[in-house]
């Protein structure tokens, strides 16, 4: 049976070569851009009350991993902050998962195997004390505490909800010197995603399958 996996913003960077990973282990896959190019759905992530309307009409769904996100704004420092540029990083790398799993949410329902993935980042981890990058590691820190609810509410139904440490991985966002290539880490995200159980729900997890600490 061909497993459908939705696929936000696949566009460059993770969320192509996981698209194309995907496709390649013959998954019907639907990627999100933000402008809809290459047939892709078109979604708007900073819009989050809009992300349901966007999404309209999406068929049965299996798996949904929410990787599109954003570094935030240039000036991110706690004591020198672009307040709007914070507040559309957390729309984007935080209240806009949650709306699309809550968007998506009756699609997975039609699924024998329902499973939702984010990819939140190492930055989040709250032991790695930075300054730098203060919006961006925000936002996924909350994303992190936010599926770890969504992980709860839905356990009962056999949905489970991890988060996903892709590391630091060569793409527009991470730099040409970054440590993982992005073909290795898609491969790591849908072994991952490939095997996942209601066991596994609320946990946070590397690209490699190792449980990290929140």
């Amino acid at each position: 049976m061909t497993t459908h996996i939705l696929i936000t913003g696949v566009a460059r960077g993770i969320g192509a070569a996981l698209a194309r990973e995907a496709a390649r282990l013959g998954h019907d896959v639907t990627g999100t851009t933000r402008d809809g190019a290459g047939g892709s759905l078109a979604l708007v992530l900073d819009e989050p009350d809009r992300i349901g309307d966007q999404l309209r009409g999406l068929g049965p769904v299996d798996i949904l991993i929410n990787n599109a996100g954003t570094i935030g704004p240039d000036r991110q420092s706690p004591l020198e902050t672009d307040f709007d540029g914070f507040a559309r990083t957390l729309a984007v790398n935080t209240l806009a998962p949650l709306a699309v799993a809550r968007a998506v949410l009756p699609r997975l329902r039609e699924s024998a195997s329902p499973r939702i993935l984010s990819l939140s980042s190492q930055m989040a981890w709250m032991g790695y004390r930075k300054a730098d990058r203060i919006a961006y590691r925000a936002s996924k820190a909350a994303l992190n505490k936010t599926m770890q609810g969504l992980a709860t509410m839905l356990e009962p139904e056999g949905i489970p909800v991890v988060l996903v440490d892709p590391g630091w991985v060569r793409t527009d966002m991470g730099g040409p010197d970054a440590e993982e290539d992005p073909a290795a880490v898609a491969r790591g995200i849908l072994d991952l995603a490939g095997r996942l159980t209601l066991a596994d729900t609320g946990r946070f997890f590397r690209f490699t399958g190792e449980e990290r600490g929140f």
